[in-house]
């Protein structure tokens, strides 16, 4: 590891967008960001209010991802001064943990100088998360298609594609396992086809910005938000308000509670200023596509990987 400061920045992200469950995901402008230096000892600190109450030492999460990445490589970490920063509101639907993975792999990949490729880094990170949606969009930026399955990931990471989202984002928040609790153990052969192609449209639509359709796509999911939508109450009501609004779709963020609401480029801050005047008790908050997805650079700006 080299000596001064460097910093780790991770995009937050949002999966499904309706019916791509688990294997669509977009990377959005909020950012996790770690600030190193070497040190004598692990020490995590944060100012962000969420964060203050996590453990201190190497048993914080990303501490724990870093090193269990070195590990599998054979490699001890130099302890490390770690400053953690997020804009990423935790168990939100707005990939929170994703960004965290990522951060670990990168901090263990620069300190252990593992060399590690994207395509290794998207693995390691698929292989905790269990899906390549969040993670995959967080280290590839843009919007990003995925599948893994029998210990192999391939993604299509797309960055010509733009439009603008508003979030939603309740008080409240939800875990993903109790979001992934009211899931349908098994669907049927004739409904799988139906999800699946609805899914199918949904990235054709996006593609080839056929915005109205993939709105249209985004409400027939059938995979996961008819289960999941009894958990925000007012979910339907927010998605009404917002297509009349001039949002083109609307989609639970991840597992929820978030709701992200779909424009296209330009409208999107005249869509945030009505939600925020409709729904004053949530964060209504403008977001658009990250392109980069993470980065490690020096404190002078300099790109390392």
């Amino acid at each position: 590891m080299n000596d001064g400061k460097f910093v780790i920045k991770v995009p937050a992200s949002s999966a499904n967008l309706g019916p791509g469950f688990d294997s669509i995901g977009v990377a959005l402008n909020l950012y996790l960001s770690l600030e190193i230096e070497k040190s004598e000892k692990w020490e995590c600190y944060s100012t962000t209010e969420e964060l203050k109450d996590l453990p201190s030492d190497e048993q914080h999460f990303i501490c724990q991802i870093a090193l269990q990445t070195a590990a599998k490589y054979g490699k001890e970490l130099h302890p490390c001064k770690i400053t953690v920063e997020s804009e990423i509101p935790l168990a939100r639907g707005l990939g929170s943990s994703a960004s965290a993975i990522i951060a670990g792999i990168e901090l263990a990949d620069y300190v252990g100088e593992l060399g590690l490729t994207k395509k290794e880094k998207l693995l390691l990170s698929t292989e905790i998360e269990g899906h390549p949606d969040n993670v995959g969009a967080s280290l590839y930026g843009g919007l990003v298609i995925g599948s893994y399955e029998q210990g192999e990931v391939d993604v299509v990471s797309i960055s010509d594609i733009s439009f603008e989202m508003v979030a939603i984002i309740p008080k409240e928040s939800l875990l993903t396992k109790d979001s992934r609790g009211v899931l349908p153990i098994e669907f049927s052969y004739k409904n799988t086809i139906r999800a699946s192609s609805i899914a199918n449209v949904l990235v054709g639509a996006l593609l080839s910005n056929n915005w109205g359709m993939a709105g249209k796509m985004m409400e027939k999911d059938i995979f996961h938000q008819p289960y999941r939508k009894p958990l925000i109450p007012f979910y339907d009501e927010a998605a009404n308000f917002a297509k009349s609004e001039g949002a083109f779709g609307v989609a639970l963020s991840g597992a929820g509670p978030t709701v992200l609401c779909f424009c296209e480029k330009g409208k999107g801050k005249s869509l945030e200023q009505s939600i925020k005047s409709a729904y004053p008790n949530m964060t209504a908050k403008l977001l658009s596509i990250d392109y980069t997805g993470s980065s490690v650079f020096k404190l002078n700006n300099c790109i390392v990987n």
